[in-house]
Order: structure tokens, then C-alpha cells, then sequence
């Protein structure tokens, strides 16, 4: 299924790999001119944005920071005019228990999954019209922790669906929407389906499997549609059941 969004405008955070670079893909399959951050993957970044054309531009910019989050911003609307369709995809995913991980483990985590977030949309909000989109990539752990040493990260996930929420409140009157996706296991490099933990983690869903990086875009791109208009400050489950 495509959607209509044809001549829009997106900056996607992360866009360099597994979700983030399935939601650029299907953006430029939309005909939509998109703008992705990447940190260090520079050759994944440059390879991606080529094989993709003159609509598609990679930006070096660490979420964590929140001037060269601003600085991407900038560029991209020096690139495109506007953002009709900001989406938050970067992110650190870490696990460990309290009685190991330090306070400084725990503010990394935060610094890119939830001050990144608010950051990137603060910057971004002026140059979002009137009817755009704010997406955020969060996760089932946000509500759910099926193993130990997963507190902080669905901590930093749980508080930017509370931002959603709330954004979905302060944003309302000018018509833009403002909505979470929620990953469960997705077989990306960070975390392969052939990798040692495919088996306890998939176990944990209705599917008995991983999902598919397309899979999260397909709703990314359909949440950026006018099919979507009705739908503002949810959380919604791409994750095979496994918070049933």
C-alpha cells in the first residue's frame, strides 16, 4: 500500500540503519524529500542518501547534542523550506542492572533517547506547519520489561511516549499530530535474528519471530498520511504480540 505524500518534506534522526534507514527508504519510495542524521557511519550514510537520489541528503549530527541537532534542522530546511514530517528514530539501546550500571551509564541513555527528543522537536517545531507530523520511535519497553537490566532503557523510552502525549495536547490546535510506534525485537545488526538472543526474546511473542525493520516503516509511513488524521498522542504496538 502507498500513501499520498508526494512533494512533503521529513527529517528522519538515526537514518543511517535498520529502522531508521527502512522509514528513509520508504519515505523516497513516497516521493517525499527526506533529510536523515547519522553519527559516525559515514560510508552507510553516504551510500544510502546515493543509492536513494537528489531527494534524499545525509546530515552528521549526534543526537546527544543539542546544537548539532538544531544544526540539522537548519539544514534541512535550508534544503527543503519546511518539515512537514519530523521523525525520532535515534537511539542507545543498553541494558545492565543497577547494582552495576553507574549514574553516568544511565545519563547517556538519556541524553540521546529522551533530551535528544525534546531537543530536535524544539528546534524543529517553528518549521513544522500547520497539519505536520512528530513521530517517535520508542519501544514495547516503554510498558513492558521481560528481562532484567532493561530499567533505564525503558525508562528513557516510557518518558518521550509521555512527551508524545503531552505534545499531542500542546500541538492539537494547529493540527499536527503528534504520535509513538513502539518496537518490539526487530532483526537489525544491533540486534540480528540470528543472534544468541533470538530465541528467548521471539519466544515472547504471539509470531515467534522478529519483525522487519520495514515492518516499523510501513506504520511510520502511514502515521505521515492524511489515512492518519484522526490519530494523535498514541502508542502504538509493532511488536508481534509481544505485549499481549
Amino acid at each position: 500500500m502507498t500513501y499520498n505524500l508526494t512533494g512533503k518534506t521529513a527529517l528522519v534522526t538515526g537514518g543511517a540503519r535498520g529502522i531508521g534507514a527502512a522509514i528513509v527508504e520508504r519515505f523516497a519510495a513516497e516521493g517525499v524529500k527526506t533529510a536523515f542524521t547519522y553519527v559516525s557511519n559515514k560510508d552507510a550514510a553516504d551510500s544510502l542518501a546515493a543509492r536513494l537520489g537528489d531527494n534524499v541528503i545525509a546530515i552528521r549530527a549526534d543526537a546527544a547534542d543539542p546544537y548539532m541537532t538544531a544544526g540539522a534542522v537548519d539544514e534541512t530546511v535550508k534544503a527543503f523550506g519546511r518539515i512537514d514530517i519530523l521523525v525520532h528514530n535515534a537511539g542507545v539501546f543498553r541494558t545492565g542492572p543497577i547494582t552495576e550500571a553507574d549514574f553516568h551509564w544511565f545519563r547517556q541513555q538519556v541524553a540521546i533517547n529522551v533530551d535528544g527528543v525534546y531537543a530536535g522537536t524544539h528546534a524543529a517545531i517553528t518549521h513544522i506547519p500547520e497539519g505536520g507530523r512528530i513521530i517517535v520511535i520508542s519501544s514495547v519497553n516503554a510498558k513492558r520489561m521481560p528481562f532484567e537490566g532493561f530499567a533505564a532503557y525503558g525508562a528513557t523510552k516510557a518518558a518521550v511516549t509521555a512527551l508524545v502525549k503531552g505534545w499531542a495536547r500542546d500541538l492539537g490546535s494547529r493540527g499536527i499530530l503528534v504520535n509513538a510506534v513502539q518496537p518490539g525485537p526487530v532483526d537489525t545488526d544491533l540486534n540480528p535474528a540470528d543472534g544468541p538472543f533470538f530465541e528467548p526474546v521471539s519466544a515472547l511473542t504471539a509470531l515467534k519471530r522478529y519483525g522487519k525493520p520495514a515492518e516499523v516503516a510501513n506504520l511510520t509511513a502511514f502515521l505521515a498520511s492524511d489515512e492518519a488524521s484522526y490519530i494523535t498522542g498514541a502508542a502504538i504496538d509493532v511488536d508481534g504480540g509481544m505485549a499481549l
